[in-house]
């Protein structure tokens, strides 16, 4: 996290396409955040974490050497040393089965199309969200695991109301941005998402944020 409230996020960006890495630096830092560093690979990018000072990593799901999941590897090496570092993957298609494992490793994690770098206040808001231990999932791939919820899913609890709340959850909205967007007021939002982790079947624990856990449900996995 940042050593004061006026410091600037320091994010590391990893991506074997330069230009992408440039792309992506330059919507960051018009939005504020410092980059402090700017990789090819998933491994230089946990070195670079190792070294501190780094409060995100933006990244690619498919990088060097075999262009499959090196990125969530990445996430998943960081997240076994206990590191709180907030990660955003970014992937050229909406694989909800990416998503589901990007979300399983926690809190602080993000799963965005690439796309989403031509959209500079939704790239720079994804990083703020996970770096404050937030989730954030690409609305296309919350679309299609909507679209896969079976009758007797966990789901189909929910009223349509707390249905886009808990979207717009995933998407990683604070209470007050989902107030906003639904032009609800905010204590309506409040009762809305505790009505959702009810519903669930969500308990309070120390290991999981209950909110995570909700995003899980909707991809479809607990």
């Amino acid at each position: 996290m940042p050593e004061t409230d006026t410091a600037p996020l320091r994010v590391v960006i990893a991506d074997d396409a330069l230009l992408l890495r440039e792309g992506i630096q330059k919507v960051l830092e018009s939005g504020g955040i410092e980059v402090v560093a700017s990789v090819g690979t998933g491994a230089e990018l946990v070195d670079v974490v190792h070294g501190g000072g780094v409060d995100a990593a933006v990244l690619d799901i498919r990088m060097p050497p075999t262009y499959r999941d090196e990125g969530i590897v990445a996430l998943e090496t960081l997240r076994a040393e206990r590191s709180n570092v907030g990660v955003l993957l970014l992937s050229m298609y909406a694989t909800p089965e990416y998503a589901v494992r990007v979300m399983g490793a926690g809190s602080g994690t993000g799963y965005l199309l690439k796309e989403r770098v031509s959209e500079p206040q939704t790239l720079v808001r994804a990083v703020e969200t996970v770096v404050s231990g937030g989730s954030v999932v690409d609305p296309e791939v919350v679309e299609q695991l909507v679209q896969r919820t079976r009758a007797d899913d966990p789901l189909a609890r929910l009223t349509e109301r707390e249905r886009s709340v808990l979207e717009l959850m995933a998407q990683g909205y604070s209470n007050g941005g989902i107030a906003q967007t639904l032009f609800l007021g905010l204590k309506t939002v409040e009762t809305h998402v505790r009505s959702i982790l009810q519903k669930l079947d969500l308990e309070e624990s120390p290991e999981h944020h209950r909110r995570v856990l909700a995003v899980l449900t909707l991809l479809g996995e607990r």
